[in-house]
């Protein structure tokens, strides 16, 4: 695998990181990155949320490592430095979200060529957990996940649902799919939010973590999802509601305050997980580990006891 670009220093990731580019089964250049790679304990898998880059976890990592993890996360198909799907750079666009299992399987095979230590385990934010409870439902090879704020439903009234779900599969339908959903644009959350009206942390200090990673490494970021990217959403979190919890042992964080993914939906999924766990944090917004740094505190203690029992 030839080296790809990290910004390690915005990250503030560990010193050993290291950043690759590998190849999907179907021609997709995906960038990967690696951090504490001699870690005693085993590796965190960390599945990224919609719009996110490698970088944006250098934190988290860090967290991992200083806890005896290595760390592997992706950039995913259309997001970062991997292959943008789109002619329109900023578009958030995928055909179809089982694409990303072509992500998971590249990921699995370049952890295992750089020779990342097991057990594997792993990390799953947002859209990351949509494609995560897809990969475990396929077999993914690792030992326990942790879920935070998994999106298995977007926050759209159930009055307005299938209106929604008609206007993402017609405008798909008519050859729209590669426009932006209605009410987004080019413009990245972090560029077009400020830190009174923000929705992914309360801690203002995280916050000017998160908008300086976009500030100091431009072209990372993108904007709002396509038409087909809403379509295939819909499709995949109505498909994986449908189906029976994976025989799995899972732990869940949601922040009280969550309004990005809907979090009725997460806590009735995990009501039917035998054996599941989910801890509400109070006053957290959708950025767990990246809230307050008492909050970030408390979920990886949390998860390092989950992951080590």
């Amino acid at each position: 695998m030839n080296t790809a670009p990290l910004y390690n220093d915005s990250a503030q990731g560990p010193k050993d990181g290291i950043a690759r580019w590998a190849e999907a089964d179907d021609g997709v250049r995906l960038r990967m990155v690696f951090w504490g790679m001699d870690a005693a304990n085993g590796t965190v898998l960390i599945f990224p949320g919609r719009t996110e880059f490698a970088e944006k976890y250098g934190r988290t990592a860090q967290a991992f490592q200083d806890r005896g993890f290595a760390t592997a996360t992706i950039d995913w198909r259309g997001q970062g430095l991997s292959d943008r799907l789109a002619p329109n750079r900023k578009l958030g666009h995928v055909d179809q979200f089982t694409d990303y299992q072509n992500d998971v399987e590249a990921l699995m095979q370049a952890m295992q060529a750089q020779g990342l230590p097991e057990p594997y385990y792993l990390c799953a934010h947002s859209m990351g957990g949509t494609i995560g409870l897809r990969s475990l439902q396929n077999g993914l090879a690792v030992k326990r996940t942790v879920f935070s704020a998994p999106m298995w439903g977007l926050t759209i009234d159930p009055l307005w649902r299938p209106l929604v779900q008609a206007v993402a599969k017609g405008g798909q339908a008519v050859g729209l799919g590669a426009e932006f959903a209605p009410g987004t644009g080019p413009l990245n959350y972090l560029q077009s939010h400020d830190y009174t009206d923000n929705v992914l942390t309360s801690s203002k200090e995280s916050w000017g973590y998160l908008t300086g990673l976009v500030g100091a490494s431009p072209g990372l970021e993108i904007g709002g999802p396509s038409v087909q990217w809403l379509h295939a959403a819909l499709t995949e979190t109505k498909e994986l509601a449908a189906m029976t919890p994976p025989d799995h042992e899972v732990f869940g964080l949601i922040g009280s305050d969550e309004t990005v993914v809907n979090r009725r939906d997460v806590i009735d999924y995990f009501a039917r997980w035998p054996g599941a766990q989910i801890n509400i944090f109070t006053g957290a917004r959708h950025e767990i580990l990246m809230e307050s740094t008492a909050i970030r505190k408390r979920a990886h203690d949390m998860i390092d006891a989950f992951y080590c029992s």
